[in-house]
């Protein structure tokens, strides 16, 4: 994230930083906080440098430093881009919040969305968006829809699935980013910009919404599926993917700042809001770290 806004606008503050990453990356991580500190010492209020300096704190296992180094952050940046809350909240120093701050998921995938698709696709085996097709089709084999709403569709993995059986396709993203990166495939009949929270989307007027990959980064779903179903139409299709977990919880934070669902709250949010699950099917998702990341693919439609 930080080196979305790399420069500190001094010299030598910005030298340091280089030489902290590097020590950094040779795994010295104590030895690369002190140099961070020395280029913050110069720089005391780049944000960016104390995001760097948390993470690097928190390698080399101060995480009482780093917690003050986020809470530092915060102060100076209370929209909190870098995702300062949840960091406070994964390494247990605040409460988890049901969702995560909007001007970091915004700044995040701002950052990624020159390099999105390589990265997934080629480094991390991204699988989402094929595995959903899949399973939609299944649920409805050879089925044309009217209406397509591809919720968080960043660079538009997700319509060349869809193009051929959707009269009219529509992709809303958080990321401006990634909104322009969608435009150049000139897949979507429309792409517009929005939170998936503050959804306003002209009622049962959707045959298939997809959200592929979004709730990782939504946290609570209650809110989301709420504004989803009343978009649905009386005989729409759902579908979605969840990043889930074995552990005890409906929802967790991971250390990835990511959050992910339990199959049962996966059930149990879909029956509170009117959906039957046509097919869950738990599978290997994309990797991280070099082993495979377990997801929940899921089509429901209105019980």
């Amino acid at each position: 994230m930080a080196r979305a806004f790399l420069s500190s606008g001094d010299l030598i503050a910005d030298r340091r930083a280089s030489y902290a990453d590097m020590l950094f990356e040779s795994g010295d991580h104590v030895a690369a906080a002190d140099l961070m500190r020395q280029a913050l010492d110069i720089t005391p209020e780049w944000t960016a440098g104390l995001y760097r300096l948390g993470e690097m704190e928190e390698a080399a296992g101060d995480e009482d430093a780093a917690a003050e180094t986020w809470r530092r952050l915060l102060e100076l940046d209370p929209d909190d881009r870098f995702g300062a809350t949840l960091k406070l909240a994964a390494s247990g120093y605040a409460v988890v919040p049901d969702n995560p701050p909007t001007a970091y998921v915004e700044t995040l995938f701002d950052a990624y969305a020159p390099t999105f698709e390589t990265a997934l696709l080629d480094k991390l085996h991204y699988r989402v968006p094929e595995l959903l097709a899949k399973a939609i089709k299944a649920v409805a084999p050879g089925r044309h829809y009217l209406s397509m709403l591809d919720v968080g569709c960043g660079t538009g993995l997700m319509g060349d699935y869809f193009r051929a059986d959707v009269d009219h396709m529509a992709g809303m993203d958080l990321s401006e980013a990634m909104l322009q990166k969608a435009e150049e495939k000139h897949v979507y009949d429309r792409l517009f910009k929005g939170d998936v929270n503050e959804l306003d989307y002209p009622a049962g007027s959707a045959d298939l919404i997809i959200a592929a990959d979004v709730f990782v980064y939504v946290g609570d779903l209650d809110r989301a599926f709420a504004r989803l179903v009343h978009a649905l139409g009386p005989n729409g299709l759902f579908a979605f993917s969840v990043e889930t977990h074995a552990d005890d919880g409906e929802l967790i934070l991971q250390s990835s700042l990511r959050y992910t669902h339990s199959e049962d709250y996966v059930r149990r949010l879909l029956a509170e809001h009117g959906l039957a699950p046509a097919t869950i099917e738990r599978e290997a998702i994309r990797f991280d770290r070099g082993e495979p990341l377990q997801g929940l693919i899921v089509v429901a439609g209105r019980a």
